[in-house]
């Protein structure tokens, strides 16, 4: 599948912009693939985000010739590992793991993974794992899911459950688009300079999860001429890991007084009250972040700063997908 596209950013018109590649349970587009034929059909995937997105649909226990109807599988402690046994006694696991292992090599242009939470195969968090009593923990993770993403760190990956939290759908669909801006790049043709225009966009945005990742990563592209491969590789993992941490408020702020400090000699004194206003008020929680977002975009409009314009931070993702009115 063709992951070219004109510009990562949300700012292109729709008709312009191609669509970015994301893998789904299939279970989660309304496909009756569960085990007992169901589906867990998710309406902000297929009904807003559908829009910006190719849906790649993956079930693994189909993928590894399992029927629909099956009997179900569960996570069990056995013999100091865990293993997904379907209800007729048969040990799934080395399956999903090959299963895992062929995917993440198969879908290798793919931004990110929404998988079905709870399942013993696709579940990425408290997954229940039954203990010899036939008491369970929800300490487990899916067996296809682990392998995934074990095979690719760098990757991307929510439950479907999690994207219910304001909070968490940001967060995802934000490494979502940054990531395939990154994919971009190397399809392009991976340059140290492509790398170090990369990390300028990446600046504020990286400053508002972690200031001391933002000056380590900087000190990483000190010197590319030493093997470019390796560094970038190292860049980008610590850059997705980095973006999964929540962003604070006080980050936030902080953040956006840097902005402000980019624009204020450009603004008029009334300009520079109000956005002064605005982030303080943000910063009390008397405003949310949108206000002083939507303040600084406008100035951009009136006095044009292409540094800053470029910025993931400003706007990573698509405005009518509507992600930081709750933020």
């Amino acid at each position: 599948m063709d992951t070219h596209t004109t510009q990562s950013g949300p700012s292109q018109p729709a008709q312009q912009r191609e669509k970015i590649p994301l893998a789904i349970s299939a279970c989660l587009t309304g496909a009756p693939v569960r085990h007992d034929g169901g589906h867990k059909r998710n309406s902000f995937c297929m009904e807003r985000l559908a829009e910006f997105v190719d849906f790649i649909p993956v079930c693994p226990e189909v993928g590894i010739g399992l029927s629909t109807p099956r009997p179900s599988i569960r996570l069990q402690h056995s013999e100091g590992e865990i293993i997904a046994r379907s209800r007729d006694g048969a040990d799934l696991t080395a399956a999903l793991r090959a299963f895992g292992k062929q995917q993440a090599a198969q879908l290798g242009n793919i931004a990110g993974y929404i998988v079905a939470a709870k399942s013993p195969s696709c579940g990425m968090e408290r997954v229940r794992v039954y203990h010899p009593s036939g008491m369970a923990t929800r300490s487990g993770v899916g067996i296809f899911a682990e392998t995934l993403m074990q095979q690719r760190p760098e990757l991307p990956v929510e439950e479907d459950g999690r994207l219910n939290d304001p909070q968490l759908r940001e967060n995802f669909v934000t490494r979502l688009f940054v990531y395939h801006a990154w994919l971009k790049l190397n399809d392009d043709g991976l340059s140290a300079a492509g790398l170090i225009d990369f990390h300028s966009r990446c600046k504020f945005l990286l400053m508002a999860h972690s200031p001391v990742v933002y000056r380590r990563l900087g000190g990483l592209l000190a010197d590319l001429s030493i093997d470019l491969q390796a560094i970038s590789s190292d860049y980008i993992r610590e850059l997705m890991t980095t973006l999964k941490t929540p962003i604070t408020r006080r980050n936030h702020t902080n953040v956006l007084q840097h902005l402000q400090g980019y624009i204020k000699d450009r603004l008029s004194s009334p300009e520079r009250q109000a956005l002064a206003s605005n982030i303080d008020h943000y910063r009390s929680g008397r405003l949310p972040l949108l206000a002083p977002l939507t303040l600084i975009r406008h100035y951009l409009q009136v006095h044009p700063t292409p540094y800053i314009e470029q910025q993931f931070y400003l706007q990573p993702h698509p405005e009518s997908l509507c992600l930081r009115y709750a933020l």
